[in-house]
Order: C-alpha cells, then structure tokens, then sequence
C-alpha cells in the first residue's frame, strides 16, 4: 500500500486503489471487522465453556494482561475488562482440579490485587455503558467465588484471598427489581443482559434478531445458558459460533456492526471529497436500515441518533437523499438524545444531526428547508458544549480530537458565521498547542488515527489561517508517512470496552491523504522531501 501523499503529490491511483479496497472488504466482511475485548471474551468464558475456542480464550486472557495485573486502558478504563477477566479465571477454576503451578490462578490473584487497590481508591469509571452495573455485578461475583475458595485448602491460593471492597449496587439492585416486577425489558438494557447473571437466562422478555441478543455475544451467550438442556435456540447458538471465527476465538462487544461500519466509513470519504462509488446492494441496504424510528448499530439494538444521522447524511452525498423526519423521535428540544431514556449526552451525536439536517437544509430538493431553523439552534448548543481550552469531549470515544473534529467540521461547514467563528478558531489554536513534538495528535499517546482527525480541521476548515496552523499540517503529514493500511490502531471507541472499529478507522486516515491533495494553499509551500510518499510494506 501506499502511505499518506506527499504535499501537492497526485496521487489519486493510490487513493482510488484503498477506496475499492475498504469497499470491497465491507462487501466481503458484512458483520464488519472489530478488534476483540477482553471484557466480552472473558464473559463468553465464564458464561460459556462449551463453545468452541474456549481455551484460546484462556490463552488471549493470560497473554493481554499487564504488568501491573491488569487488563485494558489507562486508568479507569482498565476497571471493566479487569474485574470481567479475573471472574472469568476464577469461575473457570472452579471446576478445575487443585494443581500448583497453575497459570490461571497466578493471572488472577495478580488481577485481584491491582482491583482491590483501584476499588479501595474509588477509581473513578469513565462513561462507558453499562460500567455502573457491569462493576458491581461481577465484584459480587468474584466475592462469591472467592467464598468458595475459601472453605477448601487449596493450593493455588496458599496465600489467601480477600474479598474485594464494596461498590455501588444502587443501579444494580434497581435493575433487578425493574427484572422482577414484570415490567417490559428497557432495550437499552439487552446490549448487556450478561450483567443480570442467572436471571438472563432464556428470559421471555428478550428474544434474538438476526440469532444475536443486543447484538453482543456475551449477552447472547448468558441468554442461551447450557446448549445441553433442551430448547436452546438454533439461531443464538449459530450467531454465536459465528461471532468465534473472525478473531480465532476471542471476541467483540458488539457483532454485526454493519450499518455503523458503512456509514462511518463512507462518511469518513465523502467529508473528505473522496470519490465513491458504492456497490447499489450496499447503497440499498443503508436506505433499508432507515425505518421509520431510524438505524441501529446492530440487530436487537434499539435505533440511535447517530447512526441515523449519519446514515441519512452519507446516502445525501452518495445521491440517495433519504427525508430525516426519523430525527425528530430524538429532538429533546434543546439538542438530540443518542435514544429515548439515555443518561447523558453526545455532542458527536449531535454533530452528526447538525452534518444531516445542515445538508438538508441545503438542498431543499433533498429535505425541506424547514430544518434550517432546527440547525441554527443546534449549533448554538454545540458551540456551547466547547471545554474552556477548546476541545469538545464525548461518550462514545475516548479521544477528544474525534469529538474536537466531528463538532468543528460540522460547525464550519454548516453553522451560521455568528456561531461557528470563533469556536472553530479556538479549536484550531487547541490542535496547535497540543501537537507532540513527534508530529502526532493523541490522548495518552501519539496515534494515527488521533492524528488523522486533527489533520481533518486543520485541512478541512475554511477560514483564514491562524497562527501554526501551516507548520502542524507538516509534522502531522510526515508522521502519517509512516502510516500504511494495514496499520494496527489502538483501541479508543467506547462499548463495555474499548475497541477499534478497523475499517472505520483506516478510512479516517485515508481521508488524510486526500485532503492532502486538495488543500495545496495550505501544504504547497510544505518541505517536499521530508513528505515524500513512501511504499508500505504488507
């Protein structure tokens, strides 16, 4: 593959040759490719032995943690994947015999040792879903197994175990109440039906679309229990076994994510100018998930703003213009919920609706023109959503440059001048003052794909340039030269745990490139041998 172009470089044969390529693997790979979570593996592990790769499960368990005992991202980011790898390593020893030394055992007392610290801190758990019942639910859990241990002499744990701090079980134990009065299931909820334990099992108030429960294996896998007993359900068991074989064993938090991959990534282009044409199968399919309450991320999930809006506006630039009167189900009056009943907010969900009714508005041919009073007003609480240095943050991703990029493009492009102005100048002061000195953009690291949104504004915005604007565009260009793409990117979206959605990314960065080519007032004057492109190898 070829790297991100130099300045000025045309090189659309190459950008031409990785567009076919991610449609082409989004044709192939309709589930979509995610990288795999410690937290939904190690659930399948504990709630589901019987499925094939059981132990290259273990085996992705023990070689993932960390030096330091854990599992996962930094800070507290670290708490979900750690506290579901250490239940899942005690209940798998529960049923294996006492036997010294034994890998397992080591894993988890070393796990159990870093979550009593974190939990005797009161590390604080960033917004993640389900974190505030996923935590409580397995600390109970893990003290139950560590009960058992407890009675019997073993001696794997000759040193003892002590039972973990006491957390929070309010939204829990609310849960389980709401489980019991024979109330209808909250769709939200389904995405993690694990958390419920025994009382998710084959429970009549759920049922699998498309085989999946909330679309996650590990709520699936605690829905079916034992495939042993009779009437366990054939489809559930095949979208389990199917979840299994893309990563060889461990598993994603959420599969199929097919309409977010194709309209994220598709996105990610025609922002950017790339030209695209889709497969009509693929262009068809993005109108058929558009039902009148809106597109989910996947099947058994209830439809969100966000992949609505930005469905609607990818099938707008693609020449299919869909009317998005299913936002209005989502409009709070103030800005738009993620879906009805969500704690919290998204300032790159309402980004996004910005992005597709901006767009609408626009082209009244494609959406009445009755939505430019509603953009006006979103801006505005966008704009005022922006932190005091700049950035814009958010609950879906743990970078604030995607959220930083998602707010400014849509504000630049689509807000009024009085809104957008100076915000959009406040950003890009922000992305110049806190490039690393390497050249990269990112939160606890340089990343590519951290960088690649940064180059996003500084390339895409249109306004008079600002103060190291020009220089930040060059030491951002000549880190993404190293860049090929089949590159390795860290995981940063939120589910119940951190992940990357491949495709989604790698298209990102290769927006780089052709803005790259586009933008030659801004990288014409750039040093052409320090950007020369190079040859990746793969």
């Amino acid at each position: 593959m070829t790297a991100v172009p130099a300045a000025g470089a045309r090189n659309e044969p190459a950008v031409a040759t990785s567009v076919r390529e991610l449609l082409a693997a989004m044709t192939l790979e309709p589930a979509g490719r995610v990288t795999p979570s410690v937290y939904e593996t190690a659930r399948v592990v504990a709630d589901a032995p019987w499925l094939t790769g059981h132990d290259r499960r273990l085996r992705y368990l023990l070689d993932t943690q960390r030096p330091d005992g854990g599992w996962g991202g930094a800070g507290g980011y670290a708490v979900v994947p750690t506290v579901s790898a250490v239940e899942a390593l005690l209940s798998s020893l529960r049923g294996t015999e006492d036997s010294v030394p034994d890998p397992l055992a080591a894993a988890a007392t070393r796990g159990l040792e870093v979550l009593a610290d974190w939990l005797g801190r009161g590390t604080p758990l960033p917004d993640t879903p389900a974190a505030d019942l996923i935590v409580p639910a397995l600390v109970q859990r893990i003290n139950d197994h560590l009960g058992f241990f407890a009675t019997r002499d073993d001696r794997r744990f000759a040193d003892g175990l002590r039972a973990l701090p006491g957390v929070d079980t309010r939204r829990l134990d609310a849960v389980h109440v709401l489980m019991g009065s024979g109330r209808p299931v909250p769709q939200k909820l389904v995405h993690a039906f694990e958390v419920l334990g025994p009382v998710a099992y084959r429970h009549g108030g759920v049922s699998p679309v498309a085989g999946a429960i909330g679309a996650s294996p590990a709520a699936t896998a605690a829905w079916i229990g034992d495939p042993a007993v009779p009437g366990a359900d054939p489809e559930a068991l095949a979208y389990l076994r199917a979840a299994v074989g893309p990563l060889d064993g461990p598993l994603p938090c959420c599969t199929p994510i097919t309409v977010f991959e194709r309209a994220w990534t598709l996105s990610n282009l025609v922002r950017a100018g790339v030209p695209v044409r889709p497969a009509p199968k693929l262009v068809a399919e993005l109108v058929a998930a558009l039902g009148p309450q809106g597109a989910s991320t996947g099947p058994g999930l209830p439809a969100d703003a966000d992949t609505t809006s930005v469905t609607l506006y990818v099938l707008a630039r693609l020449g299919h213009p869909v009317d998005p009167a299913s936002l209005l189900h989502f409009d709070l009056g103030t800005h738009f919920c993620t879906w009805r009943g969500e704690d919290g907010r998204s300032v790159t969900t309402n980004a996004h609706v910005l992005e597709a009714l901006g767009w609408q508005a626009r082209h009244p041919s494609a959406g009445a023109s009755r939505y430019a009073g509603r953009v006006a007003a979103l801006a505005g609480w966008l704009r005022d959503e922006q932190q005091p240095d700049g950035s814009w943050v958010d609950r879906w991703h743990a970078s604030p440059y995607y959220a930083t990029s998602c707010v400014v493009t849509a504000l630049d492009r689509y807000a009024p001048a009085d809104i957008a102005g100076s915000a959009v100048d406040r950003a890009l002061d922000w992305l110049v003052a806190t490039q690393r000195a390497d050249g990269t953009w990112g939160r606890w690291a340089g990343t590519a794909e951290e960088t690649a949104y940064a180059l996003h504004v500084l390339l895409g915005v249109r306004r008079p340039a600002r103060p190291g604007v020009a220089e930040a565009i060059g030491r951002g260009l000549r880190h993404l030269t190293e860049v090929d793409d089949q590159h390795e990117h860290p995981p940063l979206w939120h589910d119940k745990d951190l992940y990357a959605p491949v495709l989604i990314v790698r298209a990102a960065v290769l927006a780089v490139r052709q803005l790259a080519m586009v933008r030659s007032d801004l990288v014409s004057n750039l040093d052409p041998p320090s950007l020369r492109p190079r040859t990746a190898v793969t």
